[in-house]
C-alpha cells in the first residue's frame, strides 16, 4: 500500500504541478480578493479530486465504451492546453474584464471553476492519461483486500495532492505581493509559454504514438 501510494504521488505531481498552475491561477482570477479566491482554489481542489479518482476508476472503461484510445486523449487535451497557454500568453495587460462590476465578475469566476480553472489548467490531458495508465496496469488479483489498499492508495494519494492544490492556488497572491505587478506578470508570462510548450509536448507524445502504430520497424527497414 506505502509503494503504491508513493508510486502514484511521485507520478502525479510533477505532472499536476501544483506550484507552477498557481501562477496561471492568480492571472486568471487576478480581480478576486483573497476569500473569492480561496473559494475557488477549495472547488477546483475539490473537482480535481473527482477527476483524479474518476479517470483511476471508469477513465479506462469510457475510453473503452467511446472507442478512444490514449494518444487521440493526449492529441485532444494538448490541444487543449496549448491554446490555454496561447491565449494567455497573448493576452492584453488591460482586458475587458476591468469594465465588469464585482458582481459580473464574482459570477464569471464561479463559472470557470470547472472549466478552465479545473480542466484543463490543472487536472489536464496528462493527469488523466496518467491515472488511466495507472488503473490499467494494475494487475486483477483474487484478493479483495489487495484491491481495496490499492485503491486506498490511490484515494490517499490524490487527496495529498488535491490539498496540495488548494495550499498554492489559495495562497498564490502572495507571490505577487513578493514580487510586485511587474515581476508578477513576468513570471505569469513565463508559466503561460511553459503551459504552451507541455500542450505541444503532450501532442507530440500522443502524436508518436499514433505514428508508430501505422509506420511498423518492418516497414522501416525495408
Amino acid at each position: 500500500m506505502v509503494d503504491s501510494f508513493l508510486l502514484v504521488l511521485a507520478t502525479l505531481f510533477p505532472v499536476v504541478n501544483p506550484p507552477g498552475a498557481a501562477l496561471v491561477f492568480l492571472s486568471m482570477t487576478k480581480y478576486a480578493s483573497s476569500n473569492e479566491r480561496r473559494s475557488l482554489a477549495r472547488r477546483v481542489a475539490l473537482n480535481a479530486f473527482f477527476v483524479m479518482i474518476g479517470s483511476l476508476l471508469i477513465g479506462a472503461f469510457i475510453l473503452r465504451m467511446y472507442g478512444i484510445s490514449v494518444p487521440i486523449l493526449r492529441v485532444a487535451g494538448g490541444l487543449i492546453v496549448a491554446s490555454a497557454g496561447w491565449r494567455l500568453l497573448n493576452a492584453s495587460a488591460h482586458k475587458e474584464t476591468d469594465k465588469l462590476d464585482t458582481g459580473e465578475r464574482q459570477s464569471n469566476y464561479a463559472s470557470q471553476t470547472f472549466y478552465p480553472l479545473t480542466l484543463p489548467l490543472t487536472t489536464g490531458p496528462g493527469t488523466i492519461a496518467v491515472m488511466i495508465s495507472l488503473g490499467l496496469s494494475r494487475s486483477p488479483s483474487s484478493e479483495l483486500l489487495q484491491d481495496l489498499r490499492y485503491v486506498a492508495a490511490n484515494l490517499l494519494a490524490a487527496v495529498v495532492i488535491a490539498g496540495t492544490i488548494y495550499f498554492c492556488f489559495a495562497y498564490s497572491d502572495r507571490v505577487e505581493k513578493v514580487l510586485g505587478h511587474g515581476g508578477t506578470d513576468i513570471l505569469v508570462r513565463l508559466s503561460a509559454f511553459i503551459l504552451f510548450c507541455i500542450g505541444i509536448q503532450i501532442i507530440w507524445s500522443g502524436a508518436s504514438d499514433l505514428i508508430g502504430t501505422v509506420i511498423s520497424p518492418a516497414s522501416l527497414q525495408k
